[in-house]
C-alpha cells in the first residue's frame, strides 16, 4: 500500500516513519537475462542454468546489482510524493548483499524514510531499504538510498 503526500511541507512530515512492504516480483531468467545483456555481465553463475545448478548456489542467480536496481520499482509501491516538479536519486550510503537471489524467487521492499533534509531548492530524503527473499533468513540487499525531490 502506497503513501502518498503531497509536496514537501508533507513529506516532511513523515520523517521516522514506517513505509511499509511491497508488493512480491518474481526474479525470473528473463529478467536476469536481460540485465546481463544491458551490462555485459554475462558470468556463468547468472545466465547458464545448467552450469550454474551444478555451482555454489544450486541455481542461476540475479545480479547483486540487478536486485539494487530493483529498489527503485519497489520503493514507487511504497511512497509517491506528489507536488513536485523533479524527483532524482542522489546515490547510496550503504549497500550489501548478505544473501543471493535464486532465479525464480520473489523478492520485496520494506523501508522506512529515517531523514528528510532541506537542499537547496527542495528536500534530500534517507530511506533504509531492506530487500527481502520470500522464505528466506536473510535478505537479499540491506541499503540507505538518498533521493531529492524539488519544489
Amino acid at each position: 500500500m502506497s503513501i502518498t503526500v503531497n509536496g514537501l511541507d508533507e513529506l516532511k512530515k513523515l520523517a521516522g516513519s514506517d513505509l511499509g512492504t511491497s508488493e512480491w516480483i518474481e526474479v525470473t531468467q528473463e529478467r536476469v537475462n536481460t540485465f546481463a545483456d544491458a551490462t555485459g555481465d554475462h558470468q556463468w553463475i547468472h545466465v547458464d542454468p545448467e552450469k550454474a545448478a551444478q555451482g555454489p548456489f544450486g541455481a542461476p542467480i540475479a545480479h547483486g546489482y540487478l536486485t539494487l536496481s530493483l529498489f527503485i520499482p519497489l520503493f514507487t509501491e511504497l511512497l509517491d510524493v506528489q507536488g513536485v516538479t523533479t524527483k532524482v536519486n542522489y546515490g547510496l550510503n550503504k549497500v550489501r548483499f548478505p544473501s543471493p537471489v535464486k532465479v525464480g524467487s520473489r523478492i520485496r521492499l520494506a523501508g522506512r524514510l529515517t531523514e528528510v533534509e532541506d537542499v537547496p531548492g527542495g528536500v534530500q530524503i534517507t530511506v533504509d531499504g531492506t530487500i527481502e527473499i520470500e522464505g528466506a533468513a536473510k535478505p537479499a540487499a540491506v541499503l540507505q538510498s538518498l533521493s531529492r525531490f524539488y519544489a
